[in-house]
């Protein structure tokens, strides 16, 4: 075999070799490039990922500091409820107990009032039989002798006295009409103030004294 044909064979193999590894690393390059592709789509998609993700915690904190302020507000809530709950059951307490009181200072008043009626008649009794007896008669040529006038029968007054009370240290005289069942109706009198014809002059321990127009003083007992 001629060395130039030798040679011919040698290049045109050494052609081919060269021409298969060419081929061989274009398809590596190929493959390559498709890798580093799909690893480029892998982190963006890993990236989208962990952003979701750190969405996701920071919703989940925020979720949890709204549960736990939930939760406090419920607390506060029940601590309120428990609070009040007692607090409702003393009033209730309170206002029946007010509304007892009530009606037994009605009963109180009408008792006080009727006792009060009582006391003046009596009184009247005893002021009519302490009166001294009318003198016998004298003969006509004898100087008849002065006599005592008598005491004129206390007025009776139109209202009934039920108590005294105290208004800022000061003593108030509580009167009622006579038939009065009422609380609405009982009046306070102070020192100077009237009632109808009757105006108090005197709030004594025991008695009130009333100046009464066109009639003389009149005393009234205290119940």
């Amino acid at each position: 075999m001629k060395a130039s044909t030798f040679q011919t064979l040698i290049v045109g193999s050494l052609c081919l070799a060269v021409s298969g590894l060419s081929g061989g690393l274009y398809n590596q390059y190929q493959r390559v490039t498709e890798l580093e592709n799909t690893n480029a789509q892998r982190l963006q998609t890993l990236n989208a990922l962990q952003r979701d993700s750190s969405t996701l915690l920071n919703a989940q904190e925020k979720l949890q500091y709204a549960l736990k302020d939930l939760k406090q507000m419920v607390d506060s809530g029940e601590q309120q409820v428990n609070t009040l709950d007692p607090m409702l059951d003393q009033w209730a307490q309170e206002i029946q107990e007010l509304r007892d009181g009530l009606a037994a200072r009605a009963t109180e008043a009408d008792m006080i009032a009727l006792r009060a009626r009582l006391e003046h008649v009596e009184q009247q009794l005893l002021d009519l039989k302490s009166q001294p007896p009318l003198p016998p008669p004298t003969p006509s040529s004898a100087k008849p002798k002065k006599t005592a006038q008598p005491k004129p029968a206390p007025l009776l007054p139109p209202f009934s006295v039920l108590s005294v009370e105290y208004r800022g240290g000061e003593r108030f005289l509580a009167v009622a009409p006579p038939d009065s069942r009422s609380l609405k109706d009982i009046q306070l009198l102070h020192n100077g103030e009237q009632l109808g014809t009757w105006q108090l002059k005197v709030l004594e321990q025991s008695a009130a004294v009333f100046a009464v127009t066109a009639q003389p003083d009149q005393t009234v007992h205290l119940p």
